[in-house]
């Protein structure tokens, strides 16, 4: 009787334990990503996913098989630094906008080429830089942005 009484206690553990990792895993899974509404100088605006885990920063647009002309990806950093950026296993050509802590475009390259293969280019600027915006290809031109412009955007609560 005694063993049979350790094996369901055994047993109902360990149904708890894979109940309760399997109720978190499903919540970070179902979990709404931020993202945020970007204004740019002249009053037109892109919803941006933000990017701010490493992983989510590793990963970035990879994969994806287009971004419209009103998505574009925000990646965040702590602090502002030179950060470099490539385009491995992108579908399609984006542009690329740094900005500062006072959120002013302080690097821009435009129409960066997608790469399937090994090795693909970097994308580095010389100005440290907080945020790092993509947008579509075209994008920058079609806004006219250009160095020094101050791009709008108020950050969840947590990330400020």
């Amino acid at each position: 009787m005694r063993l049979f009484s350790l094996k369901i206690y055994l047993f109902s553990n360990v149904l708890l334990l894979e109940l309760l990792l399997a109720g978190c895993f499903s919540t970070a899974a179902q979990a709404p990503r931020h993202s945020v509404q970007i204004f740019f100088p002249d009053g037109s605006a892109v919803t941006a996913e933000l990017a701010v885990t490493d992983a989510e920063r590793q990963l970035g647009l990879m994969f994806r098989p287009k971004i419209n002309d009103d998505q574009a990806m925000l990646f965040i950093f702590e602090k502002e630094g030179i950060h470099s950026f490539w385009m491995k296993n992108m579908r399609f050509s984006i542009d690329i906008l740094w900005l500062d802590k006072d959120r002013r475009i302080v690097h821009v390259e435009e129409q960066v080429p997608a790469c399937g293969q090994d090795p693909c280019p970097s994308y580095p600027t010389s100005q440290p830089a907080r945020f790092v915006l993509e947008i579509r290809s075209g994008g920058a031109a079609a806004h006219k942005l250009k160095l020094y412009d101050r791009l709008d955007f108020i950050l969840p609560r947590d990330l400020r």
